[in-house]
């Protein structure tokens, strides 16, 4: 009775799909108005004409049309993946991409110590949004740098026995070294020491202060050196303890320039009611809106008798305070290193105002508050959206420098190579939520996902393709499957459900989509066996299953290409394409199916991408041998 359920299932797909093969066309045109039971016999006959895919199908979903709730790891199931689709504002944006210059930044890192996992979070999700644009055909400036002016760095170099431009210059090594080791390709390395960038600054904060938002007057509160800011009581922990950094605040009584926040109140109440996509995710959109409820105040802009800090040319006797300073640097590093007649009229013909601003939430009001404000103030654009990541905690607590408890990304590229590296951070954590590392989960999920669901999906696809086909590729991928072919329809609506995740910064789920339409090829070949195929002289059936599958699997591999650039290219490389092919991927073109041609060559396959071993199974290995 199952049996005949699944081949009743069959018929009613069989029948709602008529124009899938001539004879069932036919045949159903003959038999109309007989019943499913009546038609079994010639149905059971045609069959094996028909997509073999429909059996697997009818097969695993008769339950239910399609499994909504199945899981491709421990992570999390799917049903949410069916819910995706984009307005039609959001469509025409991602069509408006191609051709334009888009700006997108992460923080610039304070230069008081050297980078850790906290700070390399946020430039691999600024990295992979720019490879998502670059996909798309836009032009994406991507600006990523070093904040090193300020009373904390001058005392990390006083601490470390350097001057504070030698100690920045050891920093910097420091980030540019990381960055290349996680494969960050970034448009722009910003330094606030930079003499153009000194020169942005000064017009701007005079800009502002001509238009009389800047005044003197004195301050004394609690002051975190760490944070660079003073803190109320909503900030601070008993004993007057930092939230973040966990340290003493100090007592500060001094005269500084400030910046007259309170003056915007207004406007930005009504910047957030017009445009709430302003702030992202809506949790750090509803803190920003509950800080202006509570009433803006103004805030300092300038230190009194701080050497290391860029005079301020309204009052030499003060250096710029780290905002004006800081923020500035998205504007500055529009301008090249070392170029002459930087302005500050010229930004917006450079690509200005920013597409996006990655940070993490621990600066959310400089950046949706402070940096509005002060553009407004300056007559400038303001960004087109914040985006404020969680934080990465290790043992329940913020990563971070000051806290004395980072993670090094060194160590986890050198052990496990940068793809698994981005791959957990960018998938195992949901990007604007909190996330805990890991070392047992970081192992599961890229050994689950990367190395079983599509590496081995690959590798035995091709190794089966290589035995009876000389190692090419027989027919085209079109041919192997028909336009309602369920692999192949879910290919379509993964792929565009991936666009839709990527433009929204949702990146743990455009790899769910990529993850799933693996699962689905590995469910096809499981079902229809094409080793046995070969071996009882189903030689087409097989061979129309290996290259279905293994166009699904290039476009996994485009797909997760922002994601894990080694491994997609790898990918490609295997499937005979040449690596100038890969350098040029355009998601309209590579993100359809059709992408294999008949014809093509490819080596003898290759494990591109090792099951990783956890630190048990490694000593375990050394000692077996």
């Amino acid at each position: 009775m199952r049996r005949l359920g699944h081949r009743l299932c069959f018929a009613q797909l069989a029948l709602s799909h008529t124009q899938a093969t001539r004879g069932i066309s036919r045949l159903c045109f003959h038999f109309h108005n007989r019943s499913l039971i009546q038609l079994k016999p010639q149905l059971d006959k045609r069959f094996k004409f028909a997509s073999g895919t429909r059996s697997y199908k009818a097969t695993f979903d008769n339950q239910n049309l399609l499994n909504r709730g199945q899981k491709t790891s421990s992570l999390s199931d799917l049903s949410k993946i069916w819910k995706i689709s984009s307005t039609e504002e959001e469509t025409a944006e991602i069509k408006a991409y191609q051709g334009r210059k888009l700006v997108l930044t992460t923080p610039l890192y304070y230069a008081n110590a050297s980078p850790h996992m906290g700070s390399a979070y946020p430039t691999i999700a600024a990295d992979v949004l720019s490879r998502f644009y670059r996909l798309l055909g836009a032009k994406p400036h991507f600006v990523t740098g070093t904040d090193e002016h300020g009373e904390k760095v001058a005392l990390a170099a006083a601490r470390n026995k350097r001057s504070p431009e030698e100690h920045c210059d050891f920093v910097v090594e420091q980030f540019l070294s990381l960055w290349n080791k996680l494969g960050i390709q970034f448009d722009r390395f910003i330094r606030t020491t930079e003499k153009g960038h000194e020169v942005l600054v000064s017009q701007f904060i005079q800009r502002v202060y001509d238009n009389g938002d800047i005044y003197k007057d004195t301050y004394d509160g609690l002051y975190c050196v760490d944070c660079e800011e003073y803190k109320d009581s909503e900030g601070l922990l008993e004993n007057n303890l930092c939230k973040i950094h966990r340290k003493e605040c100090q007592r500060r009584t001094e005269e500084n320039y400030f910046f007259a926040l309170s003056k915007y109140q207004e406007k930005l109440e009504k910047l957030l009611e017009e445009n709430p996509s302003f702030v992202q995710p809506q949790e750090r959109l509803n803190e920003v809106k509950g800080w202006i409820r509570e009433g803006l105040r103004d805030f300092s802009v300038s230190r009194a008798n701080n050497l290391w800090g860029i005079p301020a040319p309204f009052d030499p006797t003060h250096s710029i305070y780290v905002w004006f300073d800081a923020l500035s640097g998205y504007l500055s590093a529009l301008f090249s290193n070392g170029e002459e007649n930087v302005s500050l009229d010229k930004v917006s013909s450079l690509g200005w105002p920013a597409q996006v601003h990655i940070i993490g939430k621990d600066i959310l009001r400089f950046h949706a508050l402070y940096w509005p404000a002060m553009l407004m103030s300056g007559g400038l654009e303001l960004p087109k959206r914040v985006f404020g990541h969680g934080f990465l905690t290790k043992d329940g607590m913020k990563m971070g420098k000051s806290v004395g408890n980072t993670l090094d990304p060194r160590e986890l590229v050198d052990l496990y190579g940068k793809d698994a590296v981005r791959y957990y951070f960018i998938r195992g954590i949901v990007f604007g939520d909190d996330g805990d590392f890991s070392r047992e989960r970081f192992i599961q999920v890229v050994n689950s996902e990367l190395a079983n669901n599509i590496g081995n999906l690959l590798h035995r696809s091709l190794n089966l393709l290589g035995k009876y086909c000389e190692f090419k590729i027989p027919i085209s991928s079109s041919a192997a499957a028909s336009t309602t072919h369920p692999l192949r329809l879910t290919a379509e609506s993964m792929a565009n459900k991936a666009k839709i995740c990527y433009h929204r910064l949702d990146f743990a789920t455009a790899c769910e989509t990529m993850i799933h339409l693996a699962a689905e090829a590995n469910q096809y070949i499981a079902y229809e066996q094409p080793w046995a195929c070969f071996k009882s002289g189903e030689h087409n059936k097989a061979i129309q299953c290996l290259v279905a599958c293994l166009e699904a699997v290039r476009i996994v591999a485009t797909g997760l290409s922002p994601v894990v650039p080694e491994f997609s290219r790898q990918i490609y490389l295997s499937l005979g394409y040449s690596d100038e092919y890969f350098k040029t991927l355009f998601w309209d073109r590579d993100m359809k199916w059709g992408g294999l041609n008949a014809g093509v060559s490819f080596s003898r396959p290759k494990v591109i991408f090792p099951k990783i071993m956890s630190p048990e199974e490694r000593l375990s290995s050394s000692l077996s041998h």
